[in-house]
Parts: C-alpha cells; structure tokens; sequence
C-alpha cells in the first residue's frame, strides 16, 4: 500500500460516532482479541465493547491490582502480566498464549507512552520508540503462530496524528544528541503506521490485514507527563487544571475515542485494504506535506520501502538485545 491507498470508504459513521454505534449488532461470540493497554483510556472502553459483543478479551498488565479493580464489573476478560519495555515478559505472555489457544483473532496494539521525560530502557533504546514500537513489535512477532493460524485475523495498531512531529531518524533511533520528547513521540507514531504497513504484507497469506489509525484526542491518562503549565500553553486546560471550551469542542470523548479502533478491528469496509491508515472511523486522507494539522496522514507514514526498512531494523534491535 502506498498513500495512493488513502481513500475514504464513506463509512457512514464520523468523528462524532462512539464504539456503541460501531459495533451494534456485532456478535464476536468464539473471537479471542488481546488489548494491551486494555484497562485503562480508550482501550478500557475498546475492551469492555469487545466483551460485551461477545468475544474473549486478554488484557496484558504491568499493574494487576489496578487493572482488576478497572475490569471487575467486566465478563469474558482476564488478564496476563506483560510489560511491553521488558522483552522477556513480553516472550512468557506470548508463550502462555500459544501453549492455551489455537487462534487469536484480534491484536489490539493500544497501549503507549507519551512526551515522557528521556529515559532508556533494554541495551540503551529511548522509551518512547521502544514501548510503542518495538514492544508491540516483539509481541506480534511472538504471536505469528497464532494469528497465520487465524484466518481473516487483524492486526489494529494505535498511531496518532502526531506522526507529523518525526519521520523515523534513521540515524539517531534512539536520541543519542538532544533529546525533544514531542519528536521522539512523533517519530513511535510514524514506527506504528509503518508497522502495520509491513505486518499486512506478512498476514496476507492466511487473509489477515493490519492497520494504524488516529483515535482522536482524547483526554485520559496518556497525558500523565505532562505538566500542568504545558497544557496549558497547548490550550487545552485554564490554570486552574479546567479543560478549556476550545479543547471541549476538539477533544473526543472515551466512547468516541475507541470509535475507530473498533472499526478497524470489525468493518467488513476494510477487506482488500491492508495496511491502511484510519481516522474517524474510515480510512484517513492523504495530508498536505509538512501539515502538522490533525486530520490526514503523510506520505512517509505510508511508505512501502520505509516500513520494510523499518522491519528490518527493528528486528536487528531485538536480536541485539
């Protein structure tokens, strides 16, 4: 797929849609999906759709007794341990998974860090890149087996519009000069993007697709890094810690937050796009070069070659470490 393949479907639903109106009607009885990230934000909303249509829901968590007390009223959800910075973990979820089930229907890439202040994880790699990327990375790797054993099964990849901040530094990953905490950011959104790209080719023999999307903004606990007087300067909050009628009219709620997600993960719109970037609850246009705006995606998230390149990379990575 290339930017080319950036062509709306005219779903009929918006940016206004929720993850209710999405998938009424949908019965996921007899899916398993693994949400990471999934107990809290959009994806505690992604999960706890996908259980009520029916399907098994695994949730991998750093922190189990805060992700029990957010899935207590949730049925058909358990939880694993995982922690997408250690690689190790990431090997003994994918192990219990492959020795327990023979299909995984749906891969959720949903959890992720945000404009954190500079810090290293593995054999030196900077956070951001390392959780949102390769972390999720790993896991798919890991979780092959189930899903080319899967037909039809998907691969749903949480990007951001803040792809527009970085293109991949190929020859700085990992900020080894000056670090800027919204380009590192920037630079794990565009790894997703060109993730999903790569991984739809691979899928393709069993019939399964992957895709990256733009949720939105939204306010959840994402933004837990930054500082009061930044948001602030971003407009979306008065110094009082109010969110400012400008950011209520741009921000999306968490039901409309986990909207695209879920069409990605279930539309019927989406057979015979593989790869494609979403946003609003369709496939996302192509943007003007050098826009920072929210709506679109660029050209170097879409790029064929880029995302092999990156494939390649960061399978290096992890054979390093």
């Amino acid at each position: 797929m290339a930017i080319d393949d950036q062509v709306p479907t005219g779903s009929g639903f918006d940016a206004t849609s929720t993850g209710e109106q999405v998938t009424e009607g949908l019965d996921l009885s007899g899916k398993t999906a693994v949400v990471t990230g999934g107990y809290s934000g959009i994806g505690l909303e992604t999960t706890r759709l996908l259980a009520a249509r029916g399907a098994r829901v695994l949730v991998p968590v750093r922190s189990e007794a805060k992700a029990r007390q957010a899935l207590a009223s949730l049925e058909g959800v358990e939880t694993v341990p995982l922690d997408l910075a250690d690689r190790s973990t990431v090997r003994s979820f994918a192990d219990a998974l492959l020795e327990r089930f023979d299909r995984l229907d749906l891969l959720i890439a949903n959890a992720g860090v945000m404009a954190c202040p500079l810090s290293r994880v593995g054999p030196g790699w900077e956070l951001q890149f390392a959780v949102n990327h390769l972390g999720h990375f790993a896991l798919a790797q890991a979780l092959m087996p189930l899903l080319m054993r899967t037909e039809g099964a998907r691969v749903v990849v949480v990007s951001s519009a803040a792809h527009k901040l970085s293109d991949i530094r190929w020859d700085d990953l990992h900020f080894a000069g000056e670090y800027d905490k919204w380009k590192a950011y920037g630079q794990s959104k565009t790894a997703n993007a060109l993730f999903a790209n790569a991984l739809s080719r691979r899928l393709r023999p069993s019939g399964g697709l992957a895709f990256s999307l733009h949720p939105g903004a939204i306010f959840t606990p994402l933004q837990r890094h930054l500082p009061l007087d930044e948001q602030v300067a971003l407009g979306w909050r008065d110094p009082s810690g109010a969110i400012t009628a400008s950011a209520k009219k741009r921000f999306k709620t968490v039901a409309q937050g986990c909207a695209t997600t879920l069409w990605a993960a279930t539309s019927s719109e989406l057979v015979g796009k593989p790869g494609v970037y979403c946003e609003d609850c369709d496939i996302a246009r192509p943007a003007d070069p050098g826009s920072r705006g929210w709506g679109g995606v660029q050209a170097y998230a879409c790029d064929d070659e880029a995302a092999e390149r990156l494939w390649a990379l960061s399978e290096a990575l992890l054979a390093e470490a």
